[in-house]
C-alpha cells in the first residue's frame, strides 16, 4: 500500500520578501494604525463635546420634578382639609401636570442630545476611517493574492514571470535583463536560461519577492542557478 501526498500549495505573504518593501508595508500599516487612532480619539471627544449640551435638559428636567413635586404636595395637603379638600386638591393637579411636562420636555431634550452625539461620533468614524480601511485592506488583499500567484511561478514557471516582465515591466529594466544583446524577447523565445531569470527577477521585484534561482526551459542547458538578490 502506498501512500500519496499531495504537493503543498504557494505560500501565502502578509508581507514582502525584499526589505525595502518590507518596510513600505510596515510604515503604510503603523499609518493606517495611527490614523484610526486618532480618528477615533477625535470623536470620543466631539462625543463628550455634544454631551455637554444635556446640561439645560438636565436643569429643566430637575426645575420640572421639583415644580411636579411642589404642587403634588400641596396637592395632597390640601386633600385633607375637610368637607372642600377634594376642591382644593384638583386645584393644584393643573401645577403638577405641567411640572410633569417640564420634566419630560427635559428629558426629550437630554436624549435628543445623546442621540445626535452619538451620531456624530459614528459619521466621523466613518467618513475619515472606512475608506481608509476599506482601501488599505483591498491593497493588501490585492498584493497577498498576486504575491501567492508568483510565488508558485516562481516554482514551477519562471518563463510566465518573464513573460509578465517583458508585457509589463519598465523598458529600462527589461533591457538590463536582457544582456549586451538587448533582445529580451528573443532570449525568452530561445529559452535563455540566464534572461529568463534576471527577466523574473524584474517581476519579481516589482512584487517585492526574492529572485527565482532556477529555471526550467526547453533548451539543452535545462537548470541554472543563481544566488537570490535582495535589496
Amino acid at each position: 500500500m502506498s501512500l500519496t501526498l499531495a504537493p503543498r500549495g504557494p505560500r501565502v505573504l502578509l508581507y514582502a520578501e525584499r526589505p525595502r518593501r518590507r518596510m513600505l508595508q510596515v510604515l503604510t500599516d503603523l499609518a493606517v494604525a495611527v490614523w484610526v487612532v486618532l480618528v477615533v480619539t477625535a470623536a470620543i471627544a466631539l462625543h463628550d463635546t455634544v454631551l455637554a449640551l444635556q446640561a439645560p435638559g438636565r436643569a429643566l428636567t430637575d426645575a420640572g420634578d421639583r415644580v411636579a413635586g411642589v404642587f403634588d404636595g400641596a396637592s395632597q395637603a390640601a386633600g385633607g382639609v375637610p368637607f372642600v379638600g377634594d376642591r382644593l386638591s384638583g386645584a393644584f393637579s393643573p401645577g403638577t401636570q405641567a411640572g410633569t411636562a417640564i420634566a419630560d420636555a427635559g428629558r426629550a431634550q437630554v436624549e435628543a442630545v445623546a442621540a445626535v452625539a452619538t451620531g456624530l461620533a459614528w459619521l466621523v468614524v466613518g467618513v475619515a476611517v472606512l475608506p481608509v480601511l476599506a482601501t488599505w485592506l483591498a491593497l493588501r488583499v490585492r498584493w497577498v493574492l498576486r504575491a501567492r500567484q508568483s510565488l508558485a511561478a516562481r516554482d514551477l514557471d519562471v518563463d510566465l514571470l518573464a513573460l509578465r516582465a517583458l508585457t509589463r515591466g519598465a523598458p529600462r529594466r527589461v533591457r538590463r535583463a536582457a544582456g549586451p544583446g538587448g533582445d529580451a524577447a528573443g532570449a525568452w523565445r530561445r529559452g535563455d536560461p540566464a534572461v529568463l531569470l534576471r527577466l523574473a527577477d524584474v517581476e519579481l521585484r516589482r512584487m517585492g519577492l526574492r529572485g527565482a534561482t532556477s529555471v526550467t526551459t526547453s533548451a539543452p542547458v535545462a537548470t541554472r542557478s543563481v544566488e537570490p538578490r535582495d535589496e
